[in-house]
């Protein structure tokens, strides 16, 4: 187990490169407030917004979570006790008025991404936009419509 990784995994790494290519900027593995040994994936610390990025084996998705045969009654015990981890720290976080978004593994990146695009403008505390920046991907026309500039579609 200490071979994997807690960070920098694949899906982190990709939902991380398209927020930046979003222009959105964020903190990696940011401390839990009031916790020494819990961390946030992704966070937004001035929209307190976090996204957690969750293995399918480790935190047991309704999808793929499958249990080893070998020591079957230990690993239902610590994927039990990683759910309610998880739900402890989603209700201190909202105690302290954070946002938290949990995402599975095998989830589309892109799909992550507008989610967390989606949540981020409902605070209007987060993007090129709040910061006084001007978003050069989308220009709205003398008519109001909004221009998609072609190379920056999907």
């Amino acid at each position: 187990m200490s071979k994997l990784r807690r960070r920098n995994n694949k899906p982190e790494m990709a939902v991380r490169r398209l927020l930046y290519a979003r222009g959105l900027r964020y903190r990696v593995c940011f401390r839990v407030p009031g916790q020494r040994r819990r961390t946030i994936d992704i966070a937004f610390v001035g929209a307190r917004f976090a996204i957690y990025i969750d293995g399918c084996f480790w935190h047991g998705c309704p999808e793929h979570a499958h249990l080893p045969k070998a020591n079957a009654g230990w690993w239902t015990r610590k994927i039990a006790m990683n759910k309610a981890r998880d739900a402890a720290v989603n209700e201190q976080l909202a105690g302290l008025g954070w946002t938290v978004l949990r995402v599975w593994e095998h989830e589309n990146p892109h799909a992550v991404v507008s989610k967390v695009v989606a949540a981020l403008e409902g605070t209007g505390k987060e993007g090129p936009a709040s910061r006084g920046e001007r978003d050069t991907r989308k220009a709205p026309s003398a008519s109001g419509r909004v221009h998609v500039c072609p190379s920056m579609e999907a």
